[in-house]
């Protein structure tokens, strides 16, 4: 992509506790948001069970933020689990 390079503040959150919700993961990642909000923190359901699919979402608006929260989250424990997160590629090209 060309310049600004605005989804390094996506970022991927994997290996979910199952019982992990939305308000989980914006308390967890919330306190990273120094610089801009919070823009949302969603787990991915499954559509017909409407269950967790064990990972989800988090946007920043500040990439600063979205990089500690990367560097300090990755591999720590939320709900029992330790969790991946990393900056979210867009699919393709």
């Amino acid at each position: 992509g060309r310049g600004g390079g605005g989804d390094a503040t996506n970022l991927y959150v994997g290996n979910l506790n199952f019982r992990t919700q939305d308000r989980d993961l914006e308390h967890a990642f919330s306190r990273f948001a120094k610089n801009g909000r919070l823009v949302e923190a969603r787990i991915v359901n499954d559509r017909e069970t409407q269950r967790s699919r064990g990972f989800g979402f988090v946007k920043f608006e500040s990439k600063q933020d979205a990089d500690d929260a990367v560097a300090q989250m990755d591999g720590s424990d939320l709900d029992g689990r330790n969790i991946r997160v990393n900056v979210s590629r867009p699919r393709g090209g």
